[in-house]
């Protein structure tokens, strides 16, 4: 091989090189900047879920939405601030109408039963109303009281 070859080679790979450099250098900040927004992400969903528990569990409190809805609801938003903070013995209520009302039918699923049918599933959802009432209100007042004591997860 000539050296004139090798130069050219030499060149060229050291080209190739610098050029893959600067290709993993824009990479990594495009991974840093998704990161970053996905951080962001997730501490606004957070954020928009206690500000929505709030609203839920004072309504529960109050009255104001019935045992199944808040108690669903509630759920998912503890879910969604941190999985574990459902399993806390004081939330449980949530979790327990969720487990015993989410074989109900709702939306479109409702209307399409007959009305036998969701008589039958409407007695079941309001006796487990009647039972779970109070635990859920109980529950419902924990989140408050967590919320007021500058509750966010539990870390």
């Amino acid at each position: 091989m000539s050296t004139n070859t090798a130069m050219i080679l030499l060149a060229a790979g050291t080209v190739v090189i610098f050029a893959l450099g600067i290709y993993a250098i824009r990479l990594r900040r495009e991974v840093k900047r998704r990161a970053d927004f996905r951080k962001e992400e997730d501490a606004r969903a957070i954020t928009n879920s206690l500000e929505n528990l709030d609203y839920v569990s004072t309504a529960l409190v109050q009255d104001q939405v019935n045992i199944t809805e808040g108690a669903w609801r509630c759920k998912v938003l503890l879910e969604i601030i941190e999985p574990s903070l459902v399993e806390r013995q004081e939330f449980l209520a949530f979790s327990d109408v969720y487990s015993r009302t989410q074989h109900l039918k709702t939306h479109s699923a409702r209307k399409a039963l007959s009305p036998r049918e969701r008589m039958r599933e409407d007695k079941e959802r309001l006796s487990v109303e009647k039972e779970m009432h109070q635990p859920v209100i109980e529950a419902a007042r924990a989140v408050i009281r967590w919320r007021a004591k500058g509750g966010k997860t539990l870390h």
